[in-house]
C-alpha cells in the first residue's frame, strides 16, 4: 500500500512538472511578443484545462495584445466575476481597459487599485500610462516616477516616461507654447541621451519656431549615429529650404537619395524619395521631378504622398487645376489628410475660390487642432478680407523749381470674398518759386471691387477733384474702371479706363487739362524665372492732344528670396501735338535701361521685422532727332512691420528720365507711407460644409 502511494505521488509529481514546463514554452511566447503563437498555445491548453486561472489570464493577454482588445476585455470580465477579489485578475481587467482606449473608465479602476495596494508597480505604471493616454502629463510623470520607485530601472516603466515627455511636449507645441516644449525635450534627453524620437521632435520644433541654426544642429547631433543618417540628411536638406538655400538643400537630399539601398528600411526610403523630389521642385527642376513622380506613379498610382508630390509640382508650375485633381483623390483616400487638406486650401486660394479655401482650411483644423501652418494660412487669407486704411503723405521737387506736397488716404472694406468698397481722398499743394504760381487739389472718389468669376475681377471708381488756380476754380469728375483677368497660367491681363486732371506742377493744374486713358497691362511669368510685362496707354486729351505710350519689360529672376531680378526697359512715347512750351510733348521719345531691383516683401515679412526695396537703373533716351542722353533712376524703400496689423514706410525716388512735363530735368519725391487694418484679423466668417467620411 505504501509502495503504491509512493508511486501515485511520483506519476503526479512528475506530470506537474511537464504541465509547468509545457506552460513555460507560452510564457516565452508572450514575453518575446509572439502573440499569435500564444493565443494559439493558451487557447489549446484551456480545451484540456478550461478552469486553469493562470491559462484563462495569458489567452487573455495574447488575445489583448494581438488587437482583439474587446474579447480580452470580455474574457477579463467573465474571469473577475469568478475571482472577483484577485488581484492579478483586477490589474489584468485594467489593462485591457486601456487596450480598448476606454482611458476613463481604466482610470477609475486603477485609482481603486491603487488605493488597494499603492506600491504594485503593475497598478502604477498601468494608472501612468491611462493618464498620459488622457493628455494629463503632469499627473502621469508623477505616476511613472512612482512606479520606478518600485522597480528602478524598468525599461517598459522608462520607455512609457519617453513617451510622456514627447507627448507633454507636442502638446505644448500645439498650444504654440514653444519654450516650454523645448524645455521639456531637452529634459528628456538628460534622461535618454542621444534619444533619436526626441531629437527629431526637437529638430522639428525649431523648425517650427524658425530657429533654423539650432535645427541644424540637432540634426547633426543625430546624424553622429550612423544609423539615422538619412534622417538627419533628410531633416538637414527641410532646413537649408526654409532658410531659403535651395541649392544646398539639394544637394543634401540627393546625399541622402542616393544612399538608399536594397537594405534600406521601406518607411525611410519612402521619406527619403520624397525630400528629394520636393528639393528638386524647389530648384525649379521641373523636367526631372516629373521624370521621378512618374516612375513613382507608375508603381504606386494611388499613394497619397506621391499624389501629394504630384500636386506640389504642378502648384509650383502653376498647372492649379491638376493640383486640384490629385488633392482630390488624396482626400478621397483619407479624408483627414494633412496634405490634402492643406495642399487644397492653396490650391484654391491661388484659383482666387477665396470660401472653398476658407472651407479646406478650416477642415484642416478639424484634425489638426491649432496646426501652426493652417493657422497661418487663415490668418495670410484673413488679411486679404479685413478692413484697413493706407496713408501716403510726399515731398516732390525738381530742377524747374517746382514743388509739390501731397497727402494720400485709401480705405479698403471687404463685405465678402468677392466684394470691397473702396474710397479714398487726396490733396495736392503745388508751387514754383521763380514764376509764384500755386495750386491746390482735393480729389474724392468712392467705388468697387467685385469678382465676377475665380479669374476676373473689376474694380471701379468715380469722384471729383475740386482745384484751386491762380486764374480760377474748377471741378472735374474722375473715373476709374478696370477688369483684372488671369485668362492662362502665368498669365494677367489689366484692360481699363482712367479719367483725371493733369496736375503734376501748378501751371498745368491751373490749364484743367482732362485726360482720359485706355489702357492695358499684360504680365507674363515663366517656370524658367524669365518674365516680361508690357503696358499701352492711349491718351485724349481736353485740350485736342493725344498721346499714345508703350512701356515694356523684360526680366530674369535671379533670386526668390529675397527677390533679386535685372532686366531691359524699353519705353516708346508719341503725341499728336507738339507743345514744348505748355508740357513735354514730343512727336516721338525713346527710352532704354538695364535695370536691377531687390525686394523684400512686405507680405512675407513677418512682424516686428523689416522690409526693403531697392530698384536701379541706367540707360539712353532719344528725343526725336536729338543726340542721345544718358538716364539714371534709383528707388528706394525701407519700411518696418509693427505688428500683423500694422507697418510704416519711407520711400524715395530719383530720376533724370524725361516725363511729360519737361525734357531735361531731374526729378526727386520722399514720402512716408503707413498702413493699418483697422480690426483683428479675423477675416470673413466662412462656414464649411464639407462632410467627413470614415478613413479609409
Amino acid at each position: 500500500m505504501r509502495i503504491t502511494f509512493y508511486n501515485v505521488l511520483l506519476v503526479f509529481f512528475i506530470t506537474t512538472l511537464a504541465y509547468a514546463q509545457d506552460m513555460q514554452t507560452g510564457y516565452n511566447y508572450l514575453e518575446t511578443g509572439q502573440y499569435t503563437k500564444a493565443e494559439s498555445f493558451f487557447k489549446t491548453v484551456l480545451k484540456t484545462h478550461p478552469n486553469n486561472k493562470t491559462a484563462q489570464l495569458c489567452y487573455g493577454r495574447a488575445v489583448g495584445l494581438l488587437g482583439n482588445s474587446k474579447k480580452a476585455v470580455s474574457i477579463f470580465t467573465e474571469l473577475l466575476n469568478t475571482y472577483p477579489n484577485d488581484f492579478e485578475v483586477q490589474l489584468n481587467y485594467a489593462e485591457s481597459l486601456l487596450w480598448d482606449k476606454n482611458f476613463t473608465s481604466a482610470k477609475t479602476y486603477y485609482e481603486g487599485l491603487i488605493k488597494k495596494n499603492d506600491d504594485d508597480f503593475s497598478a502604477l505604471l498601468g494608472y501612468a500610462n491611462t493618464l498620459s493616454n488622457l493628455k494629463l502629463y503632469t499627473d502621469a510623470l508623477v505616476y511613472v516616477d512612482k512606479a520606478l520607485n518600485v522597480s528602478p530601472g524598468n525599461q517598459n516603466a522608462l520607455t512609457s516616461k519617453k513617451y510622456m515627455y514627447l507627448g507633454y511636449a507636442y502638446q505644448n507645441q500645439q498650444a504654440q507654447n514653444y519654450e516650454e516644449a523645448e524645455r521639456l525635450l531637452k529634459e528628456n534627453l538628460n534622461l535618454f541621451k542621444d534619444d533619436k524620437d526626441t531629437l527629431l521632435n526637437l529638430a522639428n520644433l525649431y523648425l517650427i519656431m524658425g530657429e533654423l541654426d539650432k535645427a541644424t544642429e540637432t540634426y547633426n547631433i543625430l546624424a553622429q549615429n550612423l544609423d539615422n543618417k538619412l534622417t538627419a540628411l533628410n531633416g538637414l536638406a527641410l532646413a537649408q529650404h526654409l532658410n531659403g538655400k535651395e541649392k544646398n538643400a539639394l544637394k543634401l537630399s540627393e546625399q541622402a537619395f542616393m544612399d538608399l539601398s536594397d537594405t534600406t528600411d521601406a518607411t525611410l526610403v519612402q521619406q527619403t524619395t520624397e525630400r528629394y523630389a520636393q528639393a528638386l521642385i524647389w530648384n525649379k527642376k521641373f523636367k526631372t521631378a516629373k521624370t521621378l513622380i512618374d516612375s513613382l506613379i507608375e508603381s504606386k498610382p494611388n499613394e497619397n504622398w506621391v499624389l501629394a508630390l504630384r500636386a506640389t509640382l504642378n502648384i509650383y508650375k502653376s498647372d492649379f487645376k491638376k493640383s486640384l485633381a490629385d488633392y482630390n483623390r488624396i482626400l478621397e483616400n483619407d479624408s483627414s489628410s494633412f496634405d490634402g487638406n492643406l495642399g487644397k486650401a492653396n490650391t484654391l486660394k491661388a484659383l482666387g475660390r477665396y470660401d472653398d479655401a476658407y472651407k479646406s482650411a478650416n477642415n484642416t483644423l478639424t484634425f489638426y487642432d491649432k496646426q501652426k501652418d493652417a493657422t497661418q494660412f487663415i490668418k495670410t487669407l484673413n488679411t486679404m478680407f479685413t478692413p484697413f486704411i493706407e496713408t501716403k503723405a510726399s515731398y516732390t521737387f525738381d530742377n524747374g523749381d517746382n514743388e509739390a506736397h501731397a497727402f494720400q488716404a485709401n480705405i479698403e472694406f471687404p463685405t465678402s470674398t468677392t466684394f470691397k468698397w473702396l474710397a479714398g481722398y487726396g490733396y495736392r499743394n503745388t508751387s514754383n518759386a521763380v514764376t509764384d504760381a500755386k495750386a491746390t487739389s482735393n480729389n474724392f472718389v468712392l467705388g468697387l471691387a467685385y469678382q465676377l468669376l475665380p479669374n476676373i475681377t473689376f474694380k471701379g471708381t468715380a469722384g471729383v477733384t475740386a482745384a484751386k488756380a491762380d486764374t480760377g476754380d474748377f471741378t472735374q469728375l474722375l473715373a476709374d474702371a478696370s477688369f483684372q483677368i488671369k485668362p492662362f497660367k502665368l498669365q494677367v491681363l489689366d484692360i481699363g479706363y482712367n479719367r483725371e486732371v493733369q496736375n503734376f506742377n501748378a501751371d498745368l493744374l491751373d490749364r484743367e487739362i482732362v485726360m482720359n486713358n485706355f489702357y492695358a497691362n499684360y504680365s507674363l511669368n515663366t517656370n524658367f524665372n524669365l518674365g516680361w510685362f508690357t503696358q499701352y496707354y492711349y491718351t485724349t486729351q481736353s485740350d485736342d492732344n493725344a498721346r499714345n505710350l508703350l512701356f515694356t519689360s523684360l526680366y530674369y529672376n535671379i533670386l526668390a528670396k529675397p527677390s533679386l531680378k535685372a532686366g531691359l526697359n524699353y519705353q516708346y512715347i508719341t503725341f499728336k501735338n507738339q507743345v514744348p512750351t505748355i508740357y513735354f510733348s514730343p512727336e516721338r521719345f525713346n527710352a532704354g535701361e538695364v535695370f536691377i531691383n531687390l525686394i523684400k516683401d512686405e507680405t512675407i515679412t513677418k512682424p516686428k521685422a523689416w522690409f526693403y526695396e531697392l530698384t536701379a537703373a541706367t540707360g539712353y533716351q532719344f528725343i526725336e532727332d536729338d543726340a542721345k542722353q544718358s538716364t539714371y533712376r534709383v528707388q528706394g524703400k525701407l519700411g518696418y512691420k509693427f505688428s500683423e496689423r500694422a507697418l510704416l514706410n519711407l520711400y524715395g525716388t530719383r530720376s533724370n528720365i524725361a516725363s511729360a512735363t519737361a525734357a531735361g530735368f531731374t526729378f526727386t519725391e520722399v514720402g512716408v507711407r503707413f498702413k493699418w487694418y483697422l480690426c483683428k484679423l479675423t477675416g470673413l466668417k466662412v462656414t464649411s460644409n464639407i462632410s467627413h467620411k470614415p478613413n479609409s
